[in-house]
């Protein structure tokens, strides 16, 4: 019965800790996006004041070109992350299975052990 609820708690955790890994993973993406538009933002300021938009024009601004690099290491980023937010999501449905099968087993056990304790209650009543 200890073995059981000690398992039944570390499958609990185990859901728990995935879904703060995953809001984590969100709210990472989530503000490297808002990044990212910012520094689009900074490069069509930097192209409109130069008035040069190609980036390979030799008058392009230093500025925007890092700003580039920045962006596109930023997208980068965001593509790693939603890999590892994929392989959270479905770590969480296989442990949010494992849990569902344990409160299965756990639930078949209680209820066997009930009868037994209502027949001794009816017992005691006649």
């Amino acid at each position: 019965m200890r073995s059981r609820d000690t398992l039944l708690r570390l499958a609990r955790f185990k859901l728990q800790e995935r879904q703060r890994q995953a809001m984590g993973l969100e709210s990472m993406i989530a503000e490297f996006l808002r990044k990212q538009d910012d520094l689009d933002a900074l490069i069509s300021a930097e192209e409109a004041r130069s008035g040069v938009t190609d980036p390979e024009h030799f008058n392009y601004p230093t500025t925007a070109k890092a700003a580039r690099a920045r962006r596109d290491n930023l997208l980068a980023s965001v593509a790693d992350l939603n890999d590892q937010l994929a392989e959270v999501r479905l770590a969480y449905s296989d442990e949010e299975a494992e849990l569902g099968r344990l409160e299965l087993a756990a639930e078949k056990t209680d209820t066997r052990s009930v009868p037994s304790a209502s027949a001794a209650t009816v017992s005691l009543m006649r």
